[in-house]
């Protein structure tokens, strides 16, 4: 089963290393920056998460514990937190790096780009909030409209324009993908949730 979640990791990575190369004059990521780590939920189904601690058995004993150590402060904050919606830094980022980058999941992979999903009712374009920083998309944004205009777009000079792509983690999971790689997702919950029997540590 993993390993045609692989293949299709594969495949859909092929595709988004595609649309990021298609908009590579707007994508200012870089090792380090970290925004899309932080003060999120992170979406994980069971195949993602079992391949994510897959990569994380493999490696050094030091990264291990910290990552651990994250873990366990992440629950403690949860069981403390009274608000709606919990939002965490995602354990696995050790000094603002990313220390399973090779298997992580498909949220991870395709933050950065405009998400344009046409099932939204609203059918509303997201535009990566990193734009804030300074970051993707922000050489066309209108930073009081919050929004890409065509004076910003006509300014930047360049060629190939600001494009949206379907890339909701609905869409990324599929019931087709499961269908023609041959494997299931499985359920899907928070990252940190998939990690409570940490606490037994």
């Amino acid at each position: 089963m993993i390993e045609n979640y692989v293949k299709y990791l594969e495949f859909i990575t092929k595709k988004l290393d595609s649309f990021f190369e298609n908009q590579r004059d707007y994508i200012f990521c870089k090792k380090g920056c970290a925004k899309c780590c932080k003060n999120a939920q992170f979406p994980y189904s069971l195949t993602e998460v079992t391949y994510l601690l897959q990569g994380a058995i493999e490696l050094d004993e030091d990264t291990q514990n910290k990552i651990k150590t994250n873990i366990l402060n992440i629950l403690k904050q949860k069981e403390d937190f009274k608000g709606d919606t919990f939002l965490y830094d995602c354990p696995f980022l050790i000094d603002d790096v990313c220390s399973v980058y090779n298997y992580r999941g498909l949220v991870c992979r395709s933050f950065g780009l405009i998400n344009q999903n046409p099932l939204n009712n609203d059918n509303k374009t997201k535009i990566p909030f990193c734009y804030k920083e300074g970051l993707n998309y922000s050489n066309v944004m209108d930073m009081e409209l919050n929004e890409i205009t065509p004076e910003k777009y006509a300014q930047s000079g360049i060629k190939e324009e600001p494009h949206g792509y379907n890339i909701s983690y609905e869409f990324l999971t599929d019931k087709d993908f499961e269908r023609g790689f041959n494997f299931k997702f499985g359920e899907k919950k928070a990252l940190i949730d998939w990690l409570i029997g940490f606490k037994k540590y």
